[in-house]
């Protein structure tokens, strides 16, 4: 069919008009589809600088903390610079250099989502065509809450989603080349840079979810999605198995395809570990999910997996090395990790298989997909019978011999992350006590970083040993997932905006990031059940959404088989992979447009506004360890969303802490009234990092707490912070008279008690702000 354009001008006798677009089947009288019936915000596509106003206000509230690892600069050959207590050779300063380091980490971040979100559609489009439509499903219109806010447009179709690619691409150089030697210089804009890197990293993990949930039908947040099967035990050991790690689900699906019409269920596994396993779980429920991060060296010493597909980010990079020790083959398929295998993207997928049978190469970078699919399951269909009686692991009878040549130096618990007994449980393991190293097995004690291999002077195989006694555990590993719902959808939000924003639902928590937790994973999966008890929404991505499902309670049930998958009270959604976290703050973004009618198109301090003084919304980072969780806590900061990170983030070197001592940083304007007010700490700290579990969960009640809640909100926020507090701490919070407004505000059950702290501390009542917010009134 010959499709005609048609002049957008129509002018005769008959007919008087403009801006008709006419095509077969389909009338269009003015705005073109992508255009909202909203009139555009101050700020569509925002420059650095055009938010820079709205950051400084936010770091006037929240100045950056900085705790540098070192004080030395090293970037140009000026260096190296100490600045400590002195400026360096170009004149920047330690508050500056910091601050810069920050901003090179949220970039990397951003650049890794984007390079993710970039790569998987120009897949798609050359797949589906650039036509493919979004859609998101019946019960969303909102599809893409940041695309709108920050661009100003509805995507239509795949190939709309460039344009913000496109935009993120070009802040990036702008932002990136600002760290250059002799560029910006103070510090805080170098924060305001590294906020505007987090909101470009927001943005392109949007689209990156937006993509990959049409083109693979995933999940549209219907809040009952299936559970799937997680953990080392789930997978056949006697079948051909095929791990994939990383984050691009492209070559994973075209595996799962190639197992499905091949028939081939029944004969091979495919599993996954970190957000690549989830988005393979989202496709096709098939797949088994092995674990979080943590879980790579384990699972690739153990042998079990034939055939290892990588793709991309937070992929051990000797992973290789480590495959070819149990003769393993590793499969590439991104050009951002290429670990120096021959290309074979254009070869023929048989002369692949056979040059990897017969062991001419140790591995292949293939950066096709659906040729990926059938290497990677011909592959291990043939090669795991030879492989059957390689291994890499000591028999458990040889590491009490192995063990005694320990020297007891100390050294593997002194370059420990966690500090773990490691050398104890070697001696203990020399005496024929297993235990001990057993126990640094479970829960993921030990993350398996490898570091106290790379130290220790007698080359013992630390790693293995642990993953060796822990066996036991491998094969009861076996636990059940919600699989990843993707957004929340608009219809959840009209329930439950307006008891978020009045306080009747205490907060939204938001477990994300990755699993370098100080205790094993159990952690969030107990801080999680704290909150559910307490009728906290709760919703998790990535590793963290993982490591919850791992936790059994006594009744043999996961959190995720105890609580409906929901974005309600007492609900626990497993939002998805790391770029789904985009949908975390999509559903604040839709609590200001659908419950306030805050118009979104190019209308970003409005909506942070809003969402920092009335949306109980927080964020937890128990186990943040990688530069895309920098930027990912930058974006959420951004939008006004605090976070709780745990204490190996101090290594970030930046919090953003308030000052409670400092009453003149907490007034609020109320927009209602005109006037300035006196506000409270509320949020008290925007980035903050707590030393143990019981600390952060006690901080992130608190963090929920906003100046607009009503007298019953603010009820239940304290009474949660109030019981939480005496439970872990044995006594009352310290400083609640900061928190309650009236005698309203009091928790009946706590009034007593609650009174006499606050009469022995000379409280006053004050009224709280009607409309409280940061900007100034219109």
């Amino acid at each position: 069919m010959t499709y005609k354009k048609m002049d957008k001008k129509l002018d005769n006798d008959f007919w008087k008009t403009k801006n008709l677009s006419l095509t077969i089947g389909e009338v269009s009288i003015g705005k073109p589809k992508q255009e909202l019936d909203e009139p555009m915000g101050p700020t569509p596509k925002p420059s650095v600088t055009d938010l820079r106003s709205w950051d400084f206000k936010l770091l006037k509230r929240y100045p950056p903390f900085y705790a540098p690892f070192c004080d030395m600069c090293c970037l140009c050959t000026y260096g190296k610079c100490d600045l400590l207590g002195k400026k360096g050779a170009c004149g920047i300063d330690a508050e500056a250099q910091q601050a810069r380091t920050v901003l090179l980490a949220s970039c990397i971040g951003t650049a890794a989502h984007a390079g993710h979100g970039r790569h998987m559609l120009h897949h798609v489009i050359k797949e589906k065509g650039k036509d493919f439509p979004i859609d998101m499903g019946k019960n969303i219109d909102i599809e893409a809450p940041i695309i709108r806010t920050i661009i100003g447009k509805k995507p239509v179709k795949v190939s709309d989603l460039d344009e913000s690619l496109s935009y993120v691409e070009e802040q990036l150089s702008h932002l990136l080349s600002a760290c250059h030697t002799g560029q910006e210089g103070n510090s805080l804009d170098f924060e305001s840079k590294a906020l505007h890197a987090g909101m470009m990293d927001d943005l392109a993990r949007e689209v990156a979810d937006i993509t990959q949930i049409v083109a693979y039908d995933m999940p549209r947040g219907d809040g009952d999605e299936p559970l799937v099967e997680l953990g080392l035990g789930t997978v056949d050991k006697d079948k051909p198995v095929v791990l994939c790690i990383g984050h691009n689900v492209a070559p994973g699906a075209e595996i799962l395809d190639y197992v499905e019409d091949n028939d081939l269920y029944e004969d091979v596994e495919v599993c996954g570990i970190c957000c690549t396993a989830i988005d393979i779980t989202r496709y096709n429920q098939a797949a088994k999910v092995i674990g979080p991060l943590s879980k790579q060296m384990k699972f690739i010493r153990s042998g079990v997996s034939d055939v290892i597909v990588v793709d991309e980010q937070c992929v051990r990079t000797d992973v290789l090395e480590e495959a070819k020790k149990n003769g393993a083959v590793v499969i590439a398929t991104t050009d951002k990790m290429c670990l120096g295998l021959p290309d074979k993207t254009k070869e023929d997928p048989e002369l692949i298989i056979n040059e990897l049978f017969n062991g001419n190469i140790d591995g292949a970078l293939i950066l096709e997909p659906k040729k990926v699919g059938k290497v990677a399951v011909e592959v291990a269909k043939k090669i795991a019978k030879r492989r059957e009686n390689l291994k890499c692991l000591p028999d458990i009878s040889e590491i009490p011999e192995i063990a005694k040549e320990c020297t007891e130096c100390g050294w593997c618990v002194r370059v420990c992350p966690n500090n773990r007994p490691i050398m104890d449980a070697v001696t203990a393991a020399a005496k024929g006590d297993l235990t001990k190293l057993a126990n640094l097995y479970e829960h993921d004690m030990c993350y398996t970083c490898g570091r106290c291999e790379e130290e220790c002077e007698r080359n013992l195989p630390l790693v293995s040993f642990i993953t060796k006694a822990g066996d036991h555990f491998v094969k009861n590993q076996k636990f059940k997932m919600r699989a990843g719902r993707g957004p929340v959808q608009d219809v959840e939000i009209r329930k439950v905006g307006g008891p978020i924003v009045l306080g009747d639902i205490p907060g939204v928590v938001a477990f994300v990031g990755c699993s370098n937790f100080p205790n094993g994973g159990i952690e969030i999966a107990k801080m999680a059940e704290e909150l559910l008890k307490r009728r906290y929404i709760v919703v998790a991505t990535g590793c963290s959404a993982m490591s919850i499902g791992e936790y059994i309670d006594e009744d043999g049930l996961t959190l995720y088989e105890k609580y409906e998958g929901i974005f309600d009270a007492s609900g626990l959604a497993n939002i998805g992979s790391c770029v789904s976290n985009a949908h975390i703050s999509g559903a604040c973004i839709k609590i200001a447009n659908i419950f306030a009618k805050k118009p979104l198109s190019g209308n970003f301090e409005e909506v942070a506004d809003y969402i920092l003084n009335r949306v109980g919304a927080c964020g937890v980072a128990w186990g943040a360890f990688s530069q895309k969780a920098a930027a990912i806590a930058a974006g959420v900061n951004r939008w006004g969303i605090p976070a709780v990170l745990g204490p190996h983030s101090s290594k970030y070197r930046r919090l953003y802490l308030g000052r409670i001592d400092k009453e003149e940083m907490w007034d609020l304007n109320d927009l209602r009234t005109g006037e300035t007010v006196k506000g409270e700490p509320a949020p008290e700290h925007l980035l903050y990092a707590a030393e143990t579990m019981e600390e952060a969960l006690v901080s992130t009640v608190k963090m929920c707490i906003r100046p607009n809640d009503t007298p019953k909100g603010r009820q239940l926020k304290l009474s949660n912070y109030i019981d939480l507090y005496k439970k872990y701490f044995g006594e009352l919070p310290t400083d609640l008279e900061l928190f309650v407004r009236n005698e309203r505000d009091i928790p009946i059950t706590h009034k007593k008690e609650v009174m006499d702290d606050l009469t022995s501390k000379n409280w006053t009542p004050r009224e709280a702000p009607k409309e409280p917010s940061l900007l100034e009134r219109k």
